[in-house]
């Protein structure tokens, strides 16, 4: 029997990645089946929909922008701990990531819901990809093996938005507060928790 784990997340937040990277690592050691079931969530609801120049939104949000790359360095060097690498340096822009949340709703009814949300992760830290752009978006999607073009008109569309606000909503009424936020059995691990957290939440569930 397959054991579901839920994951609350953000697309432009690093530490989804570092936990994404690390649950998968322990789901890998626990050779059990897995449901993994992906929650929106939107650390910048008001973000515009075309984004912003990263530097100016950062340097107002963080107070500099000295400050805001220093934050960036804890995340470079939590990810190289964990194979990961972020690539700050390509990113021009902060995104809104209604888009990106909304394909992997779409990619859940396909069964890739978690190639579709690695891969926009990914996108985005490592290379540094727009990821509110409808054809970047597009690409990605082919990628996993979705289709490309059927996945701009859902984008283009006003489809599935209502679904991802009613489940921002469910999450906030939850308590979920921060991101990642990943629910396993009845334990809830928030933030870029290392593998053994993981894996012993996994086991206890088991």
């Amino acid at each position: 029997m397959a054991l579901t784990i839920e994951i609350t997340s953000d697309f432009i937040c690093p530490w989804c990645l570092i936990a994404h990277h690390n649950l998968q690592q322990a789901i890998d050691l626990l050779e059990q089946p897995v449901n993994i079931c992906w929650k929106p969530f939107e650390l910048n609801p008001d973000m515009p929909e075309a984004g912003l120049d990263r530097r100016l939104y950062r340097s107002t949000k963080f107070g500099s922008w000295e400050y805001s790359q220093q934050l960036d360095a804890k995340t470079v060097e939590a990810g190289r701990a964990n194979g990961i690498e972020f690539r700050y340096a390509l990113m021009e822009k902060t995104p809104n990531t209604l888009k990106a949340h909304r394909l992997t709703g779409l990619a859940a009814q396909s069964g890739k819901a978690t190639d579709m949300a690695e891969r926009i992760l990914r996108a985005y830290f490592t290379e540094g990809r727009d990821i509110g752009d409808v054809a970047t978006l597009s690409a990605l999607a082919a990628d996993v093996g979705l289709d490309a073009e059927g996945s701009r008109e859902f984008l283009l569309s006003d489809q599935g938005v209502s679904e991802i606000h009613d489940l921002k909503r469910l999450a906030l009424a939850q308590g979920v507060q921060s991101v990642p936020t990943i629910r396993i059995g009845t334990a809830v691990l928030v933030g870029g928790q290392p593998v053994e957290a993981f894996l012993a939440a996994l086991q206890s569930a088991r």
